[in-house]
């Protein structure tokens, strides 16, 4: 990523909607951002970060083509420019998708202007802008990706636990409760149920208690 103290920051905005391009060319009008380019799909994205190398790409999570496999493209092609993915509301899913594709940043459409400016210069100082809750999951996600082996090799399980049964007991090591994790998830109370009694199965353990300390010991903690 380009250096903090660079007299300008190279924008390239990604949007099909005109009004919504306007809107995000307006609030980076000015110093220290300059728009280099606008693109209403993910292909004419690609092209136009590959040809004006800008400092930050701002894709649209909605936009034909999709931002993920934008993001990933851009990243692999030039990784020292920042991704932001702009959505029009929070979905912890596609969050984690843009993230895991390389975006440093997801942001609601609706936030003020000034706070999007800042923001901006923000990810240029190497800040990440993601909501805290979303930075916590991932804090998780990668540490228990780093036990995963070491949990399959120290308990006698029945098979992999599923990628849906990793989130649950994340979630349980957080403690959340059933509800909670179903809110979380989107999915139906009795699924998450489900997926606990397959974890615990799995585990070879009798209670959520024990599936979470058997983590923890398979993470050295």
């Amino acid at each position: 990523m380009a250096d903090v103290q660079q007299a300008t920051i190279r924008v390239l905005l990604a949007d099909a909607h005109a009004a919504t391009l306007a809107g995000l060319r307006m609030a980076l009008t000015g110093v220290p951002f300059e728009v280099v380019a606008e693109a209403a799909d993910a292909g004419a994205a690609v092209a136009a970060a590959e040809r004006e190398r800008p400092d930050i790409c701002v894709l649209d999570a909605d936009m034909p083509g999709g931002a993920v496999g934008a993001t990933a493209e851009i990243t692999r092609l030039l990784p020292r420019t920042g991704v932001v993915v702009l959505a029009s509301s929070r979905d912890d899913g596609a969050m984690l998708d843009a993230v895991r594709a390389g975006a440093i940043g997801y942001l609601l459409k609706n936030m003020d202007p000034q706070r999007l400016r800042h923001t901006l210069e923000g990810v240029m100082a190497g800040e990440a802008a993601l909501p805290r809750a979303l930075v916590t999951r991932l804090m998780f996600e990668f540490r228990v990706r780093e036990g995963r082996r070491r949990l399959a090799m120290s308990i006698e399980t029945e098979g992999e636990l599923t990628a849906r049964e990793w989130d649950v007991l994340g979630l349980m090591a957080g403690g959340g409760s059933t509800r909670a994790m179903a809110e979380s998830l989107g999915i139906a109370e009795v699924t998450v149920r489900r997926h606990v009694s397959g974890v615990l199965t799995k585990l070879g353990v009798s209670s959520r208690a024990a599936a979470v300390e058997a983590l923890r010991a398979a993470e050295g903690r």
